[in-house]
């Protein structure tokens, strides 16, 4: 959350930025340099701009100011610690009913706090048994707003039909009402009801499902795409295709990086290596001969600009290889926790 955003709308003579510069302000310098640090480049850009329009600031502004962003760095504090409804209580006792409800509305805004956020700071056991019994597309909807780590325990303790239900719902979940969110979030904890914004809120999709598969150990992460491909090939392809893209050679150990090499054209690892991060190249470059490697680099190095798409289709072709090398039991591709072995 951006820093100006905490204050809201606020009042009419001060903007939201102007309220954050003076706020670095009467900081200082040595912990205005902390900030910053936890800033994007157009809010520093900003602050920094109006910072340097203040000549000088009054002693009241400033003071207001501070106490605005304290209370409001202290509410977000207690519904971190203990939801919405212990902030709420905390303040209405600190400050009275209307100014805790000022506070808060404001926060809810610029937080937009995640649904299910009690489940993020649960034991992975607990949540297992905490939903085991839901219906698939209540787990489905539970999974798409828990950490991927979390998501990717939840679907390993389920059965393998029910895994492959839930990482269907999830990948081909989109937008969800918030009434059918605040209904599921109401009989899990009544006290997150009112967290859910009035907007629909964006979960789930592919990339969602990715990304806990991609955490999973591999005999789970199998039997889901195994199941998909008989029930929605399409899906299982798009699954399939975005689990292990190309920079992540880097995770393939040195025997298995060879083994792949010795199967992909020269001309399309050349196209590959053309537009990628230098520790990609280099763990290429390492897994060659030096002859090999020189003729490689300077292979790219005389290439000339190529199409953007034609990089990714060579990049495309050597993940096919690594997926059919693994598809063989060549090579595993490290992935979730588990203990395989390279064949």
């Amino acid at each position: 959350m951006a820093l100006e955003d905490m204050y809201g709308d606020g009042e009419e003579e001060l903007t939201n930025t102007e309220k954050a510069a003076i706020l670095f302000i009467a900081l200082g310098p040595e912990y205005s340099a902390k900030l910053f640090q936890h800033l994007a480049d157009d809010e520093i850009e900003r602050i920094t701009l109006e910072i340097a329009n203040y000549k000088k600031v009054d002693s009241g502004v400033k003071a207001k100011v501070v106490s605005e962003f304290y209370q409001m760095a202290m509410a977000s504090d207690y519904i971190s610690t203990g939801g919405l409804e212990y902030a709420q209580n905390v303040l209405e006792k600190a400050l009275g009913a209307e100014k805790a409800m000022e506070i808060l509305n404001r926060l809810t805004t610029s937080l937009q706090v995640r649904p299910f956020d009690f489940l993020r700071k649960t034991d992975p056991s607990q949540l297992m048994n905490f939903i085991n019994n839901e219906h698939p597309q209540t787990i489905a909807l539970i999974m798409a707003y828990l950490d991927p780590d979390q998501a990717a325990t939840v679907l390993g303790s389920l059965s393998p039909e029910a895994q492959a239900d839930v990482a269907k719902r999830i990948a081909q979940m989109d937008r969800t009402s918030p009434d059918i969110i605040r209904e599921v979030e109401r009989v899990l904890e009544r006290k997150l009801s009112a967290l859910v914004t009035q907007d629909f809120t964006t979960a789930g999709g592919v990339k969602a499902i990715v990304e806990v598969l991609n955490r999973v150990d591999r005999t789970t992460e199998k039997s889901i795409i195994e199941t998909l491909e008989v029930d929605n090939p399409e899906l299982a392809e798009e699954i399939k295709r975005l689990m292990f893209v190309f920079e992540d050679i880097v995770q393939l150990d040195d025997r298995s990086l060879q083994m792949v090499l010795r199967e992909v054209d020269t001309k399309d690892l050349s196209l590959a290596l053309k537009a990628t991060p230098q520790e990609v190249a280099d763990k290429v470059y390492r897994n060659m001969s030096k002859r090999a490697a020189d003729m490689l680099r300077e292979e790219i190095e005389f290439m000339g600009p190529v199409k953007i798409r034609d990089v990714e289709e060579a990049q495309q072709k050597v993940v096919n290889i690594i997926r059919g090398l693994e598809e063989q039991g060549e090579i595993v591709i490290a992935s979730g926790g588990g203990d395989d072995m390279i064949v």
